[in-house]
């Protein structure tokens, strides 16, 4: 089908909540995929930080379809041996604790909502402390947890309960605290705000707060976890430099994206003694955990180990930040700064006035003409989220199609 037969089917039956790019895709394989018309692009967004395997991976391909011939969907009602194969894997990257699976990341930040409001209930606790430039679903909840104005414009009045303190500000969340606070929930690396890590200093600040005023420390690790920072969640990335503190552990961790690499899959981690708050009828879902997103994400995480993914991650993300900031050097023009760790990496960008548009879209649109996927994260940041089996030589084609991008531009 062309593509703008493609449009004409959106535009007529379509929704209109997103603002799409001009272009059709038809195929993927590893790094690239191809659209209507033929023409082959570096995938460097990663879907959004979800491919964490590339495209049509032949063993999630396996792995699918060797379940769909047995089982692919069981009630909750019920058990089957991948959920709690899956929820037993989990456990073991982060600690004591127990695993509830949704279908995506908005899902998962309800249940830590949740999780929050019935630890509070009996004092009357119900706020949650989240910080500016955060970005936490599109739920009614999710938005009003979210600190971005444009998000929540038009949805108001605001589901009640939550504060915005500073990022990277443990005072700003000091000065929030009240009777009513009964959490703090934060992203380790902001990414739909800038791609800007949490310090540090920050974490181990925060964790020794909600220790002293019995709140709970809530972590968003939908974009930032499952590897993407050469640890399974960003946190031990962010603290592993750090002699003092090999201990910190957030008190639930929410997850999607990655997990299941495009198969919808989303989970929320509860430490002990907290994993008792959500009991029978509290909490759940439809499809949530079923075989076919089971086996998928029990795949990846099996591959991520077998292939040393992880390390794969450090190192082409280093040559990735070495390129960038040598790009900076190039370009002190028009890139301001590189950010980030790992395989979430961002470039801000320089306004020259030249346009009228952001400057991360019109960086984004320049590279698809030239055969390359960015993600845009707000108005002056280019995300790169590839998957974390990219090569070397991937790595490089990256860097020169932004370079000769640049120099165009």
């Amino acid at each position: 089908m062309k593509h703008s037969e493609v449009t004409e089917l959106f535009e007529n039956h379509v929704l209109q909540t997103y603002g799409r790019f001009p272009l059709t895709f038809v195929k993927g394989k590893g790094q690239y995929l191809w659209d209507s018309e033929g023409k082959r692009y570096l995938d460097m967004g990663g879907g959004i930080a979800v491919n964490i395997l590339g495209h049509a991976h032949p063993d999630l391909q396996k792995a699918l379809s060797e379940q769909s011939q047995t089982l692919w969907h069981c009630s909750n009602l019920y058990q089957h041996p991948l959920q709690g194969e899956l929820a037993e894997a989990l456990v073991h990257q982060i600690g004591d604790g127990k695993i509830f699976f949704s279908n995506s990341g908005a899902e998962s930040n309800e249940g830590l909502y949740k999780l929050a409001r019935r630890y509070g209930h009996a004092e009357g606790r119900h706020e949650i402390i989240t910080f500016k430039q955060s970005f936490h679903g599109r739920t009614l909840a999710g938005i009003a947890a979210t600190g971005q104005a444009k998000v929540q414009e038009g949805f108001g009045p605001l589901f009640s309960g939550f504060q915005h303190a500073v990022f990277n500000d443990l005072r700003s969340v000091e000065e929030r605290i009240s009777p009513s606070t009964v959490a703090v929930m934060l992203e380790g690396i902001q990414g739909e705000g800038g791609i800007h890590p949490a310090t540090p200093e920050f974490l181990l600040g925060l964790r020794e707060l909600c220790d002293t005023h019995q709140l709970l420390l809530l972590w968003d690790g939908v974009q930032c976890g499952h590897y993407r920072t050469g640890f399974f969640q960003s946190f031990q990335s962010l603290l592993h430099h750090q002699e003092a503190d090999t201990s910190f552990l957030p008190d639930a961790i929410s997850m999607a994206k990655s997990l299941g690499g495009g198969f919808p899959i989303g989970a929320f981690w509860v430490r002990q003694p907290f994993s008792t708050l959500l009991g029978p009828g509290s909490h759940g879902t439809t499809y949530g955990g079923n075989p076919l997103a089971c086996s998928v994400a029990s795949r990846i995480l099996q591959l991520i180990q077998e292939q040393s993914l992880d390390q794969n991650a450090l190192k082409m993300g280093s040559r990735l930040q070495e390129g960038l900031h040598k790009l900076q050097l190039q370009f002190p023009d028009k890139i301001d700064e590189v950010r980030g760790m790992g395989l979430m990496l961002g470039i801000v960008l320089r306004n020259d006035g030249a346009t009228d548009s952001a400057p991360s879209m019109a960086l984004v649109k320049s590279l698809h003409q030239e055969g390359m996927l960015t993600i845009p994260s707000g108005t002056h940041v280019v995300r790169f989220l590839p998957a974390l089996n990219i090569q070397p030589h991937e790595v490089d084609e990256a860097l020169h199609l932004l370079e000769h991008t640049l120099s165009k531009h």
